[in-house]
C-alpha cells in the first residue's frame, strides 16, 4: 500500500512539473511577442488626423546592385503596402476591420535620364484607372527617399473604430515579383537580393477611437 502511495505522489509531481513548464513556455512565448509589438511601434507610427486614422513610417529599403543593374536597362519595379486595421480578440482570431493597399512603381527614363515614381491606391499598370502621383528625379537616392517613406496615409476613418475594443495595425511592405517579366521572375527564384519585404505591428492607442 505504501508504495502505491509513493508511486501516485510522484506521478503527481512529474505532472505537476510538465503542466508548470508548458504554462512557463506559453508565458514567454506572450512575452516575447509583446516586446517585437512594441520594438515595431517605435517604428510605425499610428495617430489621428482629424476624424481620420492614418500611419508613418521609414523603410530601410536598399537596391542591391543586380536589382539597380535591371533598373537602368529600363525594368520597373513594383512595390505593394498594405495596411490591415484588425480587432484583437483574446477568445478567437483578430477580426480584419480594414484592409487598404498602396502602389509604387520605380522606373528608370534613358531618354531623359531621371527617375520616375508613381504612387496610387491600384496597380500601376499600362492603361489602369485611378488617382496616381508622379514624380521624377535626378537621382536614385531621392527616388527611393519616397519609396521609403510612408507618410500620414490614412487606412481607416475614426466612425470605423468601437472605444471599447482594442485595436492593432499591420504594416506589411513587399517588392511585387508577379509584375515582373517572366524571365526575369524564373531568375529570381532563391535570390535573396530580390526579397525586399518587411513587416511591422503597431497597436491603436485607445485616445484614437474616441
Amino acid at each position: 500500500m505504501t508504495v502505491s502511495i509513493t508511486h501516485s505522489c510522484k506521478s503527481s509531481w512529474a505532472e505537476l512539473r510538465r503542466v508548470f513548464a508548458i504554462a512557463l513556455l506559453v508565458l514567454l512565448t506572450v512575452f516575447s511577442a509583446k516586446a517585437q509589438v512594441s520594438t515595431d511601434a517605435q517604428l510605425l507610427r499610428v495617430e489621428r488626423v482629424d476624424d481620420e486614422v492614418s500611419i508613418s513610417t521609414v523603410l530601410p529599403i536598399e537596391i542591391p546592385s543586380a536589382v539597380e543593374e535591371a533598373l537602368q536597362k529600363g525594368l520597373p519595379l513594383f512595390f505593394i503596402a498594405e495596411a490591415e486595421l484588425v480587432r484583437e480578440r483574446w477568445y478567437w482570431y483578430d477580426k480584419r476591420v480594414v484592409l487598404v493597399e498602396r502602389h509604387t512603381r520605380l522606373a528608370f527614363q534613358p531618354l531623359t535620364r531621371k527617375w520616375r515614381v508613381t504612387v496610387s491606391s491600384g496597380p500601376t499598370k499600362a492603361g489602369s484607372t485611378g488617382l496616381s502621383l508622379n514624380q521624377n528625379f535626378e537621382t536614385l537616392s531621392d527616388a527611393l527617399g519616397v519609396v521609403r517613406r510612408v507618410s500620414r496615409w490614412k487606412i481607416a476613418d475614426v466612425s470605423d473604430l468601437d472605444p471599447t475594443v482594442k485595436y492593432k495595425v499591420d504594416f506589411r511592405f513587399r517588392l511585387d515579383l508577379s509584375l515582373l517579366p517572366l524571365p526575369f521572375q524564373i531568375g529570381t527564384l532563391g535570390q535573396t537580393d530580390w526579397d525586399l519585404a518587411f513587416n511591422r505591428t503597431a497597436s491603436l492607442p485607445a485616445e484614437l477611437s474616441k
